[in-house]
């Protein structure tokens, strides 16, 4: 998992220096175009290198009315939700989609507690340290998703950095997980538990959020930008490893595999609402200091700090979650399917 968790780091830090190098030298297109034959390039190396035959599941039904439903609900929720400052929160465009998104839900969740071979088995939520783990996933995926959007954004329409500036200002952030995930989180991990660290470093994260909170207007790199940058790296390489391993802790091996994908589940749903939720918290303050009068650039600044606010307290909220309610397995126990059973093996942790 900390090799993992490099690789992830260090594709973000290739991947905000290309961001940059690409808009400032080419166009914005390119961002996405270059995923083409990025794309290409995988595939063929998946093909190559890794291992062909059946999977465990292979001749089991795919859960598609499960996958379409709930996908097809988070999308209107977003879409509900980002274009409410715009169209009205109370117009029947947006209370249809956040409607129907709610009763796309439930149909999902009705599908997924009878459908033999569920995308998501819900009895899985019963453990404590599953549901806990989805749970800090959500909000931590909302401050997480915020900081990398609107960070972005103060520096280049408040500061007025370029792409390129913008790319480079991420690098300590992606260096510095990069370096907790490879090595310093493992020990971390097996020298504390789970616990700690998680609840530390989302704390950490939390405090680096503030601190763009209060970014001024004529924020200057080392006093306003790159204080938060290393928090909030130091926070994400602490916590990243322990959330997927506060999932598994709960389950078989067998199900291992499914317990950290329900987490990066949560950590990608979390984050396309929270986004959607803080983006319009932030829009909605900026146009309403600009009502009033309000400098458009310092109106817009504004804006952001309600939404880093917002975004520090999920963050301190998922560690505190994480602390209080994560179980802390006890050294001489051994786990088999979820439960807990005394054991003589070595200690879990």
């Amino acid at each position: 998992m900390g090799v993992y968790g490099f690789v992830c780091a260090g594709g973000g830090s290739v991947g905000v220096l290309l961001g940059g190098l690409l808009t400032s030298t080419l166009d914005w297109h390119w961002i996405f175009l270059v995923n083409i034959p990025i794309g290409i390039v995988v595939f063929a190396l998946c093909l190559r290198l890794l291992p062909g035959g059946s999977g465990h599941a292979a001749g089991g039904k795919l859960d598609v009315g499960g996958a379409v439903t709930v996908t097809t609900a988070v999308m209107l929720a977003v879409y509900a939700v980002v274009n409410g400052n715009e169209i009205g929160w109370m117009t029947v465009q947006t209370l249809g989609m956040l409607g129907a998104a709610v009763v796309l839900l439930i149909v999902f969740l009705a599908i997924e507690s009878r459908v033999r071979e569920p995308l998501m088995p819900l009895g899985l939520f019963r453990l404590r340290n599953v549901a806990t783990a989805n749970v800090v996933g959500v909000l931590w995926a909302a401050s997480m998703f915020a900081w990398f959007f609107l960070s972005a954004l103060y520096m280049q329409l408040v500061l007025g950095y370029g792409p390129m500036e913008v790319g480079l200002a991420f690098l300590p952030a992606n260096l510095i997980m990069a370096a907790f995930s490879l090595g310093l989180s493992a020990k971390i991990v097996m020298r504390f538990g789970i616990r700690g660290p998680l609840a530390t470093g989302l704390l950490i994260a939390g405090a680096g959020l503030a601190l763009f909170a209060f970014a001024p207007v004529d924020g200057r790199f080392a006093l306003h930008v790159l204080p938060g940058m290393v928090l909030l790296g130091f926070g994400a390489g602490l916590a990243f490893n322990p959330v997927l391993l506060a999932a598994m802790s709960d389950v078989s091996p067998a199900d291992s595999g499914l317990a950290s994908g329900l987490v990066n589940t949560a950590f990608m749903l979390g984050g396309a609402l929270g986004l959607a939720v803080l983006a319009s918290l932030a829009s909605a303050r900026t146009s309403a200091l600009v009502a009033n009068g309000a400098d458009a650039v310092a109106a817009l600044n504004a804006g952001y700090h309600v939404a880093f606010l917002l975004g520090a307290l999920c963050a301190a909220g998922a560690g505190l979650i994480g602390w209080f309610v994560i179980r802390v397995r006890m050294p001489g126990a051994e786990q088999h399917g979820g439960e807990f059973a005394p054991s003589n093996s070595a200690p879990a942790e």
